[in-house]
């Protein structure tokens, strides 16, 4: 799971696997499988990036 700031600056911790897209639209949105948005602080390219470490720390590559 990765960690990402809502708009209302709570932390929550998403299913890198649910995530479907991630749109800046000006703000970040993280569309998930199941249909839901999240708005979140994070930049598109940092949330690309706290996926490919999370990643990285799972599968050691």
């Amino acid at each position: 799971m990765i960690e990402v700031t809502k708009i209302n600056d709570v932390k929550i911790l998403v299913n890198q696997d649910l995530i479907e897209v991630v749109e800046e639209t000006p703000d970040t949105v993280i569309t998930l499988t199941t249909g839901k948005k999240l708005i979140v602080k994070e930049s598109r390219q940092e949330i690309k990036n706290l996926v490919e470490l999370y990643k990285k720390t799972i599968f050691g590559r």
